[in-house]
């Protein structure tokens, strides 16, 4: 499998403009990377891009949209000379029981979590064959791994992503493309500013997570772990392995 270095890599990651892509976005840049901030966030996206040099650029990207999809990997492809990475990350929660949540706001984020890195893989895959092979790395969560309480859609999209995945790997190995998904437990990030620190004390690593902790994981998975494709990486602070003592 291919095994570029971070300095070799051209990669795509949405939901570049904060959080985990943010983190995600200047790791790789740091280490010599060319990285397109894909997000809707135009203002936080442009301000990073500016930050981080000639090696990014920031592009407008509704995840939803097969037209933006192709616009955005056209420009990749241009400005880089090649993609041969994408880091599908880009998505939202919305807390809901299944009584409460409503049609549209399932479809919302199901379209978002779950075609938009639907999208992704379809419009980016021929490129990164194109450029000879290289990895795609999706965001699941935990909520991939197990239930939430009130978080039907969510988990229902994530659980899609999980999936996706381990088709995606099966679809695209021979075409010398690894896919590995990861799933994230609570990690600090504006998608988990309102949850209370009661939820991780019982975790065997009491605290939330960085983003950047997380950023070290997709540099891994695009660069170095070329013996991995359909494969789960958790990374929760031991989240899903149990509760070391009863919240008090």
């Amino acid at each position: 499998m291919n095994n570029p270095k971070t300095a070799d890599l051209r990669v795509i990651v949405t939901g570049g403009a904060s959080g985990i892509g943010a983190a995600t976005a200047r790791l790789l840049v740091e280490g010599g990377a060319k990285v397109m901030i894909a997000d809707l966030s135009d203002a936080a996206g442009e301000k990073l891009a500016g930050e981080l040099g000639d090696n990014a650029i920031y592009q407008h990207l509704d995840v939803t949209s097969p037209e933006e999809w192709q616009d955005a990997v056209k420009r990749a492809t241009d400005s880089f000379g090649g993609v041969n990475a994408l880091f599908n990350n880009a998505g939202i929660a919305m807390f809901s029981s299944v009584i409460d949540a409503t049609p549209e706001d399932f479809r919302k984020i199901m379209d978002i979590n779950a075609n938009g890195v639907f999208y992704g893989m379809h419009f980016t895959a021929p490129a990164i064959i194109a450029a000879g092979g290289g990895a795609i790395v999706n965001t699941s969560s935990t909520a991939g791994l197990q239930g939430y309480a009130s978080l039907v859609g969510y988990v229902a999209s994530k659980w899609a992503v999980r999936g996706m995945t381990k088709a995606a790997a099966l679809d695209l190995a021979r075409d010398n493309v690894r896919v590995c998904s990861i799933h994230p437990g609570p990690i600090a990030t504006a998608m988990t500013a309102s949850l209370d620190d009661a939820m991780v004390k019982a975790q065997p690593l009491p605290r939330f997570g960085e983003p950047e902790e997380v950023a070290r994981l997709v540099r891994f998975l695009l660069t170095e772990a070329t013996f991995s494709t359909g494969t789960e990486f958790i990374i929760d602070g031991g989240a899903t392995v149990g509760a070391v003592e009863a919240v008090k």
